[in-house]
């Protein structure tokens, strides 16, 4: 399965303006590469605007997801929409959108840890619905959120699920870049799975982002690991039997005991 991740610099508070970046990006990488899945960071449309992010989503209204519906139908591709800002009723949610090749919604994340370092619970309001697969090509996958990425029992749901790949979108700053690197092979290794994320560069706030989106192999190894500070694609063609090999090879899930574990 070959996939295509935007690690993008975000015009803060512009969603139009993402959009045509995105749109952009979309024409070349399927020009060049034919990747059957492609891949956005976190809050792409808006960046983490979030004193002012009532005002400017209510401005756009549903143009995003109308535009990713056409994005996928249009070019046949499967996409992993990173994550935008939607208002409900009950507030606003930092949500996933994933999308199939007919430009079908097939699942919805709301995230679930909202990161007290960057006050997202001021002004957003947590998911309530558990992680669950999704389908693409007839393979399991799952997604997280960025501050999710520190929370183990989330990935290791979604391998009990059967996911393959598990993508990770974010907006993670410099400051914590070790912690992203680091744990984003131990969600690999723990659960054999591929890790597949997509943050953003730049600055906003005063807040420096890290960049280095990264593959991980479910053995833990690094397939590619992208700039800390400049836009870039990668595209990487994973094979997703070595899920099903190296978990023969060293059978975690066969010796786990859960009734041992306690609260978990």
């Amino acid at each position: 399965m070959k996939i295509a991740t935007y690690q993008m610099d975000i015009i803060a508070g512009k969603p139009a303006e993402n959009r045509k970046k995105v749109l952009d990006w979309v024409d070349q990488v399927l020009k060049e590469q034919q990747p059957d899945v492609l891949v956005l960071p976190e809050m792409w449309t808006t960046a983490y605007t979030l004193p002012i992010l009532e005002k400017v989503i209510r401005e756009d209204e549903a143009e995003t997801e109308t535009f990713l519906k056409e994005l996928a139908r249009k070019h046949h591709v499967n996409i992993i929409a990173g994550s935008i800002a939607v208002e409900e009723a009950g507030g606003i949610f930092n949500r996933s959108y994933i999308l199939n090749r007919k430009g079908e919604i097939i699942y919805t994340y709301d995230k679930i840890h909202l990161v007290p370092m960057l006050d997202e619970h001021l002004y957003l309001k947590g998911g309530n619905n558990a992680v669950k697969v999704f389908e693409f090509d007839g393979r399991k996958m799952g997604v997280i959120i960025c501050y999710d990425l520190r929370f183990p029992e989330l990935v290791r749901s979604l391998a009990l699920q059967g996911a393959e790949v598990v993508f990770v979108v974010a907006e993670w700053p410099l400051a914590r870049v070790k912690h992203w690197e680091i744990l984003q092979q131990a969600r690999a290794i723990e659960n054999q799975v591929f890790v597949v994320s997509c943050n953003r560069v730049g600055t906003h706030d005063g807040v420096k982002f890290a960049g280095r989106s990264m593959v991980v192999t479910p053995w833990g190894e690094t397939l590619t690991k992208a700039s800390q500070v400049e836009e870039e694609t990668f595209t990487v063609d994973l094979n997703l039997n070595e899920v099903t090999r190296i978990r023969k090879e060293v059978p975690v899930f066969a010796s786990r005991v859960p009734k041992l574990y306690g609260d978990l």
